[in-house]
């Protein structure tokens, strides 16, 4: 976001593509064939960089809310990252918990119900346990796919996928860390925090990520700032509600990239998008100054945001 200054950011423009900001740009690694989205470049292991790139050239990325799950395809789960990732290029926002024996894996509830065979707290469960589970879709159909370690995650995200990490509490942040370093992917992950609190400890164990970060005002950028967080590492998480284009042109002065969310339950934007029966919202409120996208329905904002304009805009993002 913001001026590139001196980061000698070369973009390569005037070929076609479809919206190609897939996350495997982020190593400029050959994607697998895919008829869909186009792969680019950019500049290994600098997400900043990468970030930076995509700004200047005015394409907005989406951010696939628990990966993306659909019809037969269940969230948190590798199978849906595949299909989310192939059909969008989206970054992979996915959940973090902790198994009774310490065993770190992608799941969003404190219990089993809702998202999978088993029953009772996901915390109180082996892993040996978990492993023997099915996932359920968004139908709360059986499907054929377990639940993923975090390592798992991590080891296929590699030149295939950002991922950004919500910790869910009772997850110690030094045991994310160490998988986190074991896995050598500390510069395509993208861990979230809730509080400046979480901010801070997050920022000590995770040094050169990126960080997700709740902003209200772009005074809280100093904040973060102040505690060591470069503004280009920073993502701004302005909230699902209401959009605040002042606050997101403050933020693109200070160089910070601005994450807005349509998601939220019952009451969500992607939900009275869906009833109006057009997509054409997605478009207009990126047009306000966000950069990132998070959502619950990637298909269909990677749809209406692949337009031409931005297939003519960028091809690849390479660093000088």
């Amino acid at each position: 976001m913001g001026t590139l200054g001196d980061k000698m950011i070369r973009i390569s423009l005037g070929q076609s593509a479809l919206f190609s900001v897939t996350a495997i740009a982020l190593l400029g690694c050959q994607p697998e064939a895919d008829p869909i989205v186009d792969s680019a470049t950019a500049p290994v292991g600098s997400l900043p960089r990468y970030f930076d790139c995509l700004d200047a050239a005015g394409v907005p990325i989406i951010s696939a809310h628990r990966g993306g799950p659909m019809a037969g395809y269940p969230e948190n789960a590798l199978p849906t990252f595949k299909r989310t990732t192939s059909l969008t290029g989206a970054l992979l926002e996915v959940d973090v918990t902790t198994s009774a024996d310490g065993v770190l894996f992608l799941h969003h509830d404190d219990t089993l119900n809702r998202t999978t065979t088993g029953s009772g707290l996901a915390a109180e469960t082996s892993w040996e346990k978990l492993r023997t589970y099915s996932l359920r879709d968004t139908e709360r159909r059986v499907t054929a796919y377990g639940l993923t370690r975090l390592d798992e995650a991590l080891e296929w995200a590699d030149g295939k996928a950002i991922l950004q990490l919500d910790i869910k509490r009772g997850t110690d942040y030094d045991d994310v860390a160490e998988v986190v370093k074991a896995a050598g992917a500390e510069a395509r992950i993208i861990p979230i925090a809730y509080t400046a609190g979480q901010a801070f400890a997050l920022t000590r164990r995770f040094p050169t990520s990126m960080l997700s970060v709740h902003v209200s005002t772009v005074d809280d950028v100093e904040r973060y700032v102040d505690n060591g967080t470069s503004a280009d590492r920073l993502l701004a998480w302005t909230g699902n509600k209401k959009t605040d284009p002042a606050l997101y042109q403050q933020l693109d002065d200070a160089g910070v990239e601005v994450i807005f969310g349509t998601l939220g339950g019952r009451s969500s934007i992607d939900k009275d998008i869906a009833a109006s029966g057009s997509d054409d919202r997605y478009q207009e409120i990126v047009a306000q100054g966000v950069d990132v996208l998070a959502t619950d329905r990637p298909m269909s904002a990677f749809e209406v945001l692949k337009d031409e304009a931005h297939a003519k805009r960028i091809t690849s993002c390479g660093g000088g």
